[in-house]
């Protein structure tokens, strides 16, 4: 009989995913409180799914199996209870949740540096920095940007590796009210080693918002290297464990776009500053075009509107009409019209209803003969009667009256609890107001 005993192997974890899910300010309204309950951003649904889902599915697909989310406190209850329901459960079965909070508030969010520095003793090993908004296209697994990393550190101990895309927004445009999408960053990068040289950043831009001023020692080192203005950063960042050390010494720094990766950059080709730090400093970088596929940050309100109209997830949802999705237990009563839109579940659509490139919530009521267009409208918003919205987006809760007109707004609950009662010269003031609007046009 054989007593020998074969060694047990210990396997260490390769990777470490962080995902921020912050309190999501500039997607307001939307993610303003519904009464006394938080409305968390990673919750907000994207074609009736859950935005967490998209980076979790990601994940997951790459076979790393532990995930440490970070959210405020304020919202952690709302994302429990997200991770530990049923179909989240099954849906990520083979991941490994830490959730953690970080104490902010919604007026005073903290840098990506300043969370990661806080975290640092549960970071032990090499991490992927995802935020909980990217929408990731089947065209560019996780795995692609993890290769990328293996080979980069160990041909020329690379520390970190980042992905930009290339992004072409719709061309239905959103009202100014809502704000601007998000502006491409101009940046250098050589394309025969895959390594980005140069970040732009806000520094840079208040010295010289004209002209963009590089090192002739970059493009010495670098003849080949390529200029885009076209680019946009996916905040998705592959590092080494050494990213966690010097952020330690560099604690003036707060966001890694705007202050740590330029940094790093100009130490790539400044031989005199490199000297000072025992570790490689350089930056790896992937590109995705967008004819490779869709992808796209949900980072405000044009994006999250441009993300609901591009996705959609045929398994959670009945497809009512080929360009829209309709959520499970959502009436619809007879004769309305919806193009282009997604529904939420548990949504009531009354009779003779046109709704023409909507986001709806969760939960909302939208009574018989109203009209939305080009609209999202928050968890449990009420439309009344023969109401017309266009371009609006509502804070959960909001009830819109009977035979009100609004356009190119965003309403929030202190705008209609301030409202005076008086129903009738509200609507005749709305009347007023647009017939005002259009002799004006």
């Amino acid at each position: 009989m054989n007593f020998d005993v074969t060694p047990v192997e210990v396997v260490t974890r390769e990777f470490v995913v962080v995902i921020l899910a912050g309190f999501g300010n500039e997607l307001l309204p939307l993610t303003g409180e519904h009464g006394d309950e938080p409305c968390p951003k990673g919750l907000l649904p994207i074609s009736n799914k859950p935005m967490l889902d998209y980076p979790l599915s990601w994940v997951e697909q790459s076979g790393i199996k532990d995930v440490l989310l970070i959210c405020p406190s304020s919202h952690r209850p709302a994302i429990s209870h997200y991770i530990h329901s049923q179909s989240s459960s099954a849906s990520f079965s083979s991941v490994h949740i830490d959730l953690q909070t970080f104490d902010e508030s919604q007026e005073l969010s903290a840098g990506t540096c300043s969370v990661l520095r806080h975290f640092a003793n549960r970071i032990k090993e090499d991490f992927i920095l995802i935020p909980c908004d990217f929408i990731p296209p089947p065209s560019l697994p996780l795995s692609k940007l993890l290769n990328k990393f293996r080979t980069d550190t160990i041909s020329d101990g690379s520390i970190v590796t980042s992905c930009w895309y290339e992004h072409k927004p719709d061309k239905l445009a959103t009202p100014d009210e809502w704000g601007s999408p998000v502006q491409p960053t101009p940046i250098v990068w050589d394309h025969l080693t895959g390594t980005l040289l140069y970040v732009d950043s806000p520094h840079e831009t208040d010295k010289n918002s004209d002209e963009l001023e590089l090192r002739m020692s970059l493009l010495s080192r670098y003849p080949q290297a390529k200029l885009s203005s076209r680019l946009l950063d996916s905040h998705v960042y592959v590092c080494k464990r050494a990213v966690l050390d010097l952020l330690a010494q560099k604690t003036r720094f707060d966001s890694l776009r705007e202050d740590f990766f330029p940094w790093l950059c100009k130490l790539q080709y400044q031989s005199t500053k490199r000297e000072k730090y025992a570790t490689s400093i350089r930056i790896g970088i992937i590109i995705h075009r967008a004819d490779d596929g869709f992808a796209i940050r949900v980072n405000n309100l044009p994006a999250y509107l441009e993300a609901n109209r591009h996705i959609v997830t045929e398994n959670e949802m009945h497809q009512f009409v080929a360009d829209t999705s309709i959520g499970d237990f959502t009436r619809v009563e007879e004769k309305s019209t919806i193009k282009k839109s997604t529904i939420g579940k548990h949504c009531v659509i009354g009779k003779m209803v046109k709704i023409v490139g909507c986001v709806l919530l969760d939960h909302c009521v939208i009574s018989d003969g109203a009209k939305l267009d080009g609209c999202i409208l928050g968890n449990s918003t009420t439309v009344g009667s023969k109401a017309v919205l266009v371009g609006c987006v509502t804070q959960a809760g909001y009830e819109v009256k009977d035979n009100e007109s609004v356009r190119h707004e965003k309403l929030d609950i202190s705008d209609w609890a301030a409202q005076p009662e008086d129903s009738e010269g509200d609507v005749e003031g709305s009347a007023g107001e647009e017939e005002s609007d259009e002799d004006e046009d």
